[in-house]
């Protein structure tokens, strides 16, 4: 048997290649997880861009140097256990290599879940390492695997941004500005938002995808990149970005004189990141959703943090999955080569808004 992995050039992230290895057997404690299929987003971009940063590329470690693998969301089949607490057959929910299988040290198990115990992640922040038991996951439901898989990680943050902005009452603005607001976790965050009272919710975006993010109905209103001048420049607001561009994020700072608040989520826009540095108003601010994770589970403890999770993902997912008009179309690709070609689409920005694309590296039929 053998493993195929897509590795992408740290400093260069167009660069890919695909590597095809051997399987090593597995050892007492670990399990062998193949890897059905994972969503691509943006947020998997972020990972990327931010690898060296956050740690990102620490997970999967490539052990070639200048390499990296990206990490993704996504649902796997334990098709082999030396680990007497997960059977060969148990469906999994959580964060994987861009890999057709990976090897989890499975410890701490619960009836829910497990955590991958490897040396090399003990370090690394404990949410990424949690696999969930489908059987067992009040999330969970087979027939809404791509949407799960495309938006639950980005809702999750998207629901803390909320929480972390309500919490600090918005910083004392009644306007919140989010950029790249046709992306997933930007619209996520303003379903959230939209249900604050006299919280004025305005979506930043390129010309093009103004429709798509007007068509959502959960922004206050719509603005084109090249259309600050329609906000008053005394606006209190704050500014929560994820684009991630350098020169978007000074044109904000400088035009906002009474700018309360910037946070820094991602990098939809690969090619324009930059520093923070020398930016006139508050200090941009990085927002690490796992910290605020944390801050939560000790304040409500776990199961009160995923109840009020819970339920404020039953209400998105209705909106997102309705019939009449849905946020959110999957488009599947299977094999090596798709894999590699649908990476190249998501980093180049080429992707409608309303696609999701759902990914596996399995040759042939799906399992």
């Amino acid at each position: 048997m053998s493993t195929t992995t897509l590795l992408t050039r740290k400093e260069a992230l167009a660069t890919t290649r695909l590597r095809t290895t051997a399987d090593a057997p597995i050892a007492a404690g670990q399990v062998r997880v193949r890897i059905d299929a994972f969503a691509l987003t943006a947020n998997n971009i972020t990972y990327a861009a931010f690898g060296a940063a956050m740690n990102y590329w620490e997970f999967f470690p490539s052990h070639e140097e200048g390499w990296g693998v990206i990490p993704v969301w996504g649902f796997g089949t334990v098709v082999q256990s030396l680990n007497p607490g997960v059977a060969v057959g148990e469906r999994l929910y959580g964060y994987f290599p861009m890999a057709d299988q990976v090897v989890l040290q499975a410890d701490r198990l619960r009836p829910e879940s497990f955590v991958d115990a490897a040396a090399h992640r003990a370090e690394l922040h404990a949410v990424y390492n949690r696999y969930m038991r489908c059987s067992a996951d009040p999330i969970y439901t087979a027939d809404s695997e791509d949407v799960q898989a495309l938006l639950r990680p980005l809702f999750t943050t998207s629901w803390l941004i909320d929480d972390f902005l309500a919490e600090n009452d918005f910083f004392g603005a009644d306007t919140v500005l989010l950029s790249s607001a046709s992306s997933k976790t930007a619209y996520g965050t303003a379903f959230m938002l939209a249900q604050r009272p006299g919280i004025d919710v305005i979506g930043l975006t390129s010309p093009g995808n103004k429709l798509f993010c007007e068509s959502l109905g959960c922004y206050s209103r719509v603005v084109g990149y090249d259309e600050l001048d329609q906000i008053p420049t005394d606006a209190a607001c704050v500014y929560v970005d994820f684009a991630g561009n350098a020169a978007m994020r000074l044109e904000i700072h400088t035009r906002f004189v009474n700018l309360k608040y910037s946070g820094s989520i991602g990098g939809t826009h690969v090619e324009h990141l930059g520093g923070a540095k020398d930016l006139p108003g508050p200090r941009a601010t990085l927002f690490f959703a796992p910290a605020q994770i944390k801050k939560r589970t000790e304040e409500w403890g776990a199961a009160g943090l995923g109840e009020k999770l819970l339920t404020s993902w039953r209400a998105f997912i209705a909106q997102v999955t309705d019939p009449a008009a849905p946020w959110l179309v999957a488009d599947h690709h299977r094999g090596p080569e798709a894999v590699q070609a649908a990476y190249l689409e998501v980093l180049g920005g080429r992707s409608h808004p309303r696609v999701g694309h759902m990914l596996s590296l399995i040759k042939g039929k799906a399992a």
